[in-house]
């Protein structure tokens, strides 16, 4: 295994409401030395999580929000921060409610992804939610949510659909159908 680089120095060198950028100076094993600039987090630390929530043994639900980095209204799975006091499962069903108007009453913990771990710190639980109820909880969306749902056999479409761009939820929604299948819940 690869040795770290050792860090010799960190700054913080810009700030937003919601990040920072970080300054990283770093020494490699091989004796090079380089500054490297991350996107940092300004939240509590708590991390996020994002739901692949099955309606059904082949549907999942997706839903739609204007998402300020592309300008545009995007398709997604429900995610959003873990709250203090909230672990992980808590903050899954809470999201799932707030964005989508479904509870669960089966959740499970699938992994951790990340987006660009080159320049970012952040990373996103994924949960696996069934059992799905009706439940609706205020969240802080300035306006309401539409919800869709997404044939898991037709995942290799999805990436057609002008709508759905981000690659954290593609990669939830066949690690969940991939998973369902191995455990032979899920034919393909």
């Amino acid at each position: 295994m690869r040795q770290k680089p050792t860090v010799l120095g960190r700054e913080i060198v810009a700030r937003s409401r919601l990040f920072a950028v970080e300054e990283l100076q770093l020494r490699f094993a091989n004796g090079v030395e380089r500054t490297y600039e991350r996107l940092a987090s300004r939240g509590s630390g708590y991390g996020a999580v994002m739901v692949v929530a099955l309606i059904d043994a082949e549907h999942a639900l997706l839903v739609e929000e204007y998402c300020a980095g592309t300008d545009d209204y995007q398709l997604s799975l429900p995610k959003g921060l873990v709250e203090p006091g909230e672990d992980v499962l808590e903050a899954a069903n809470r999201e799932l409610k707030e964005e989508a108007g479904f509870g669960a009453r089966r959740l499970e913990y699938l992994t951790e992804l990340s987006l660009l771990p080159g320049y970012m710190t952040q990373k996103i639980q994924v949960v696996l939610a069934r059992d799905l109820y009706e439940e609706h909880l205020p969240g802080d969306e300035p306006e309401p949510m539409g919800v869709e749902r997404i044939n898991l056999r037709e995942l290799s479409n999805l990436v057609q659909h002008p709508q759905f761009s981000e690659g954290r939820a593609l990669a939830a929604l066949y690690l969940a159908r991939d998973l369902l299948s191995q455990r032979g819940e899920f034919v393909l």
